[in-house]
Parts: C-alpha cells; structure tokens; sequence
C-alpha cells in the first residue's frame, strides 16, 4: 500500500495539475491543514529537478499567503473560526494564557514554526488573535518559510539520484521518520502552550 501511495504521489507530482496542488495544499497548510507541502514538494523536485527553485517559489507564496489567512482568521473570526480549529488541534483551553505572553516573542515564534515541524497554523491563527504587527508576521514569514522550502528544493537539487534512491529503498523507514517528525511538532505545539502538561 504504501508503494502504490508512493507511486501515485510521483505520478501526481509529475502531472499537469502538480503546480496547482502544491499551491492549494501550501496555502491551506498554513491555516488549517495538518499535512505539510513537503508530502508534494519531495516528490515533485525529484520528479522534475530543474523545477526546484520554481516549486519552492510556489510553496513560499502560497504558504505566506495561507497564513495571512491564518492572520485574518485569528484577528478577525477567532470565535467563529479560530476558537473551533485550535480546539481541534488540542490547544483550544491553553490559548489565552499562551496570547497574553505572545507578542514580546512572536517574530521568533513565527520564524521558529515556519522553519520547524512545529504547526504553523497555530502561530498564524495566533498571531492575528493577539494582534502581532501584521508588517513583522509577513517578513518573518517569509524569511522562515522561504529558508524551510528552499533548503528542501536545494538539497533535493544537488542530491538528487541518490535521495530518490535512498527513499525508494527505505520507503517505510522514511515515512516513518517523516510521520515522527510531524507528530513531534504537535507534540511540541501542545507543550509549549501553558498548561500543556
């Protein structure tokens, strides 16, 4: 199964619509999603090298458009929209003691999630909530998600074969270690909130 999920993942990233799923899952991943854009990004880098940089251009824009998003629905829709969504991720009753310290550290709060498997979404939603300055959200967004997906297209640039390679042998290693790192990041989310433990 996961060898057909694997093929199909490098189908769909060497078709005519990976472009636009890359873009749709980095703008919604940024807000509301749980799977990362790394799931298409891989695969479409590995499927089509000399497009790298232009897909980590996609997955940068369309990530820092999604957590402006994020931004609007924390500032903005917070009980209707934001309040349901952290409470689905687990840090819905944590939230407030969290907002009162957040903005003398937010800049590295969003630099940190936007380079690290800790959710992304979370600090979106929460930057707007707590009215983090909109000019700061934006260029630390970008700094942080542009380092995130550029390394990613980079080192998948340079090292291309033997990363393909590597992968095709020990796929379940890799999924394995890829699903850890994306657990770990919740994980970490929900201890970083007050009260998490």
């Amino acid at each position: 199964m996961l060898r057909a999920l694997y093929d199909w993942t490098m189908s769909l990233a060497a078709s005519r619509h990976a472009t636009s799923a890359l873009a749709g899952v980095s703008f919604i991943e940024s807000s509301v999603f749980p799977i990362p854009p790394d799931t298409l990004l891989i695969p479409m880098v590995l499927a089509e090298r000399a497009r790298a940089w232009f897909y980590a251009i996609v997955c940068t824009i369309a990530s820092v458009l999604g957590g402006l998003a994020g931004y609007f629905i924390g500032a903005f829709l917070y009980e209707a929209v934001a309040e349901p969504i952290l409470a689905f991720y687990g840090y819905g009753d944590k939230f407030q003691a969290f907002a009162e310290r957040y903005n003398t550290w937010g800049a590295w709060a969003v630099l940190i999630a936007g380079v690290t498997p800790f959710p992304y979404k979370v600090i979106t939603i929460a930057s707007g909530a707590t009215g983090l300055s909109l000019p700061v959200f934006m260029v630390a967004s970008i700094v942080a998600r542009g380092i995130r997906f550029f390394a990613v297209a980079g080192l998948l640039y340079a090292f291309g074969p033997p990363v393909r390679a590597f992968i095709e042998r020990r796929l379940g290693l890799v999924f394995t270690v890829s699903l850890a790192l994306l657990l770990g990041g919740f994980v970490v989310a929900r201890y970083a909130m007050p009260g998490g433990h």
